[in-house]
């Protein structure tokens, strides 16, 4: 079984590890390389502690700054094979840009990624965002709706591959595609789990009728419940249900002085200033695409982890804000440090015993 669909109530995953710096725009010198040595280490950690699921992003070019951050970063469908290959539990999750990944091609990978994890794949689909990286394949974005149009008919073509033993035509805006076929099926069924983040009606719209679980970012838990609120009136609408997941980024220490320290240290001190600067300038411009107040943070946050929510202190308290999030009504949430495999063995030895003792997850350590 996936471990999206198992009976944890809180679930978390590593976001990001493919990507040089992960989720932070910072210069320190142990900053996340994305080595892929490393990454195995992380994944198998990750896997080892029980957590769900790994969470990549699809990268082809960098923020500049003094780091270039992301600018060199792994495919994300060939990511998640070799990961399948190397880890026993963790659900591992392609994130694919619908106007770049053509469905037939998709649906194929996505199946092969499912055999060789043995039902453990995932799918992320974004309908696009970053006109400066799909300009390295020529493509002009359509206007914002448009884009997850498309995204509506690309999911129906890939579903219906996975459904249909003999070959059919498809005739839409977007795809006119002829005597179509796609063995074998996934190993899960209907289909690998998928989820989608959005914050635009139409982006949620999409998600409610495609997606198993959608991610929406937050600046405080006063303005998270609203969220879920109106995700769940969608998935209504669409007569399913949809978790609701965040994102966070986390500086665990023994102390609260030292977390916060080293939070400023490496998310102020030795912030890539330059690399932040341009990627606001970008989610400014794609409107939709995040709560509003977002883009407004101080930047101390944003280069601490891109506008994710800070989970900054002790174990006592890290565990406590998640567990303040479940209550808040989400399912789980993306977990992400400045160096993933100096910092990830600490929160799992101390907040997740804490997170078991509240009842939100299950003891399931190998």
């Amino acid at each position: 079984m996936n471990p999206m669909r198992n009976a944890n109530r809180f679930k978390l995953g590593l976001f990001s590890i493919n990507a040089d710096g992960g989720t932070a725009f910072t210069k320190v010198g142990n900053r996340w390389r994305a080595d892929w040595g490393e990454i195995e280490q992380a994944v198998q950690k990750a896997d080892a502690a029980g957590l769900e699921f790994i969470l990549p992003i699809a990268r082809w070019k960098g923020y500049g700054g003094e780091t270039n951050v992301r600018a060199a970063s792994f495919e994300t469908l060939t990511h998640a094979a070799a990961l399948g290959a190397v880890t026993r539990n963790i659900a591992i999750f392609a994130t694919v840009h619908v106007p770049l990944v053509h469905p037939v091609f998709a649906a194929k990978a996505l199946m092969t990624v499912d055999h060789v994890s043995r039902g453990r794949a995932g799918l992320n689909i974004v309908c696009g965002w970053n006109q400066g990286e799909f300009d390295m394949f020529g493509y002009h974005q359509s206007e914002h709706d448009d884009r997850y149009a498309q995204g509506h008919e690309w999911y129906a073509i890939l579903t219906r591959i996975y459904e249909s033993e003999v070959p059919f035509d498809y005739q839409g805006k977007f795809y006119d595609l002829k005597q179509v076929i796609g063995g074998p099926a996934p190993v899960q069924q209907p289909r690998p789990v998928t989820l989608s983040a959005a914050f635009s009606p139409a982006g949620r719209r999409f998600a409610a009728k495609t997606s198993d679980f959608l991610f929406t970012t937050f600046r405080s838990f006063e303005t998270v419940k609203p969220h879920i609120a109106e995700i769940g009136r969608y998935a209504s609408e669409a007569g399913r249900e949809v978790g609701v997941l965040t994102t966070t980024h986390v500086v665990c220490r023994e102390t609260e002085a030292e977390a916060h320290h080293y939070y400023r240290f490496y998310a102020e001190e030795n912030a890539d200033t330059d690399a932040v600067t341009f990627h606001q300038r970008l989610k400014e411009a794609h409107y939709g695409a995040l709560e509003p107040d977002v883009m407004q943070l101080e930047r101390r946050r944003y280069a601490g982890g891109t506008g994710s929510y800070p989970l900054v202190g002790t174990p006592e308290q890290i565990a406590d804000e998640m567990i303040a999030m479940h209550k808040l009504g989400l399912a789980g949430a993306t977990i992400s440090f400045v160096n993933f495999n100096d910092e990830l063995p600490f929160f799992v030895e101390r907040v997740l015993p804490l997170l078991e003792q509240a009842g939100l997850r299950g003891t399931t350590k190998q």
